[in-house]
């Protein structure tokens, strides 16, 4: 396999499901990585990306000095925010670099040079990809990594339940209301078959969802984490050990997650879903891959690992890209 060549900077904002999709990608390619945390200034953050004009006056002076020649071989965005830079990036490097764009950027995919947009996004274009979730770095050896960073994970009563709540999002109410049934649930179906719960907040999850599960399951082995008061964040343990994951149904990123470590996966959900998420909803559970709670889902399923093979296309889209401009 031929080595790519050059520098490959992954630009994003501070989310952390942008950050880890990106970063995951990058990753595969083995290029020296620069990654650079952007956060445009109005109006281009009202307009990203399609307010290109002066977009280096976007940044604060501090951030210009990053985004400044020599420009890379490959640029890997994530969120609309960074879709400004990678799109700007591809004019400002006369096409040297080659501009990669993960999730939707919400304006013609032409103006990068491969998008990466999950089919829940319905995106046509000859330059997208299309794989059914999220990106990241989930596999064997993450999952390893995992065990061994959360030893004592290992001496909890199995099964060993982790749950992932996320947070409210536009037609999905994840409230008080909600996370009293779900716990409730998880509750009962304990007492039912013992184990353990391993419950895992998100920056989106609020602190009252949080309060909800440690009122109701303080007497059940386990943890029920929220931030860094609560210690190391354990995720990475959680995966690695779980029997079973349950997922609350907004996040693409924590459902692609649990589905690529390859224990059944099952989510709750109370009222229905707003259109994209629905789709993805759909295509997990088409798949064998996502269950209702409580439901009779089977005890693995294959895992759902796609950066490999996204990374191996767009690699060898960049090797053809690099082939060319050495005969130019």
């Amino acid at each position: 396999m031929l080595r790519l060549h050059g520098e490959c900077w992954v630009v994003t904002d501070s989310a952390a499901g942008n950050q880890r999709q990106a970063l995951a990608l990058a990753g595969h390619l083995q290029l020296p990585l620069r990654h650079l945390v952007l956060r445009p200034r109005a109006p281009w953050s009202w307009l990203a990306p399609r307010l290109e004009l002066g977009g280096r006056l976007a940044l604060p002076a501090r951030q210009r000095r990053l985004f400044a020649p020599p420009w890379p071989a490959v640029a890997i965005g994530c969120g609309r925010a960074a879709a400004l830079f990678t799109r700007m990036l591809r004019r400002l490097s006369d096409g040297q670099c080659y501009t990669v764009q993960i999730l939707d950027p919400r304006i013609d995919p032409a103006h990068w040079d491969t998008v990466i947009a999950p089919r829940h996004d319905q995106l046509d274009g000859p330059n997208v990809l299309h794989p059914l979730g999220s990106l990241n770095s989930v596999d064997d050896e993450w999952l390893a990594d995992g065990r061994d960073a959360c030893p004592s994970f290992a001496e909890l009563p199995q099964p060993r339940v982790g749950v992932l709540l996320g947070g409210p999002r536009q037609g999905i109410a994840l409230n008080a209301d909600y996370a009293r049934q779900l716990a409730v649930r998880l509750l009962e179906r304990q007492h039912h078959e013992g184990g353990s719960l391993l419950v895992l907040g998100s920056r989106r999850t609020s602190p009252a969802l949080i309060e909800v599960f440690r009122r109701t399951l303080h007497d059940v082995p386990g943890l029920v984490w929220a931030g860094p008061d609560d210690g190391r964040n354990p995720y990475p343990g959680v995966l690695g050990w779980a029997d079973r994951l349950v997922v609350t149904p907004d996040s693409v990123n924590m459902l692609s997650e649990a589905c690529a470590v390859g224990c059944p996966v099952e989510t709750f959900v109370t009222t229905p879903l707003p259109a994209k998420i629905a789709r993805f909803h759909q295509a997990l559970r088409a798949a064998g891959r996502l269950h209702d709670l409580d439901s009779q889902a089977p005890a693995s399923a294959t895992p759902l690992r796609e950066t490999a093979s996204i990374a191996a296309e767009l690699r060898a889209r960049i090797q053809r890209r690099q082939a060319q401009q050495a005969l130019d």
